[in-house]
């Protein structure tokens, strides 16, 4: 399957391998949506705790207004869940079995008028290129 455009990912269980070109577009549609978006959500699927905090502050790294709190406090055994909320600056992990692994972002509106998206997966390193 070709992967062009954000849509294209939305089919997948796990994020797919990607070439420099594929990265580069789909950062800038992407990031046409985060900068519009008001907060975003963050849902990381790895196969370790660490792969998900790591996942998370490259995050953080590239966009300096995207903040969490105490993760240094955060650990799962096995493969994980991590969700993290921008508004609130929350972030939780569990353990679960059976995910794929990738990054999946959601930008969310204050207004009703616009509805939240969900894009990805992402590969785990994708905000570290």
């Amino acid at each position: 399957m070709e992967i062009n455009k954000l849509v294209d990912l939305n089919s997948l269980r796990t994020a797919p391998q990607l070439n420099n070109l594929q990265l580069k577009k789909l950062l800038e549609e992407l990031e046409n949506n985060i900068f519009n978006a008001d907060w975003i959500t963050i849902g990381i699927m790895a196969s370790s705790d660490f792969e998900a905090v790591a996942a998370l502050k490259s995050i953080s790294k590239k966009y300096s207004f995207i903040k969490f709190r105490d993760l240094g406090t955060l650990n799962a055994i096995g493969s994980v869940f991590l969700k993290c909320n921008q508004k609130t600056g929350n972030v939780f992990i569990r353990s679960e079995k059976g995910l794929g692994e990738g990054i999946l972002l959601t930008c969310q509106y204050e207004h009703d008028n616009k509805d939240s998206n969900t894009f990805g997966p992402f590969p785990l390193d994708f905000f570290s290129n």
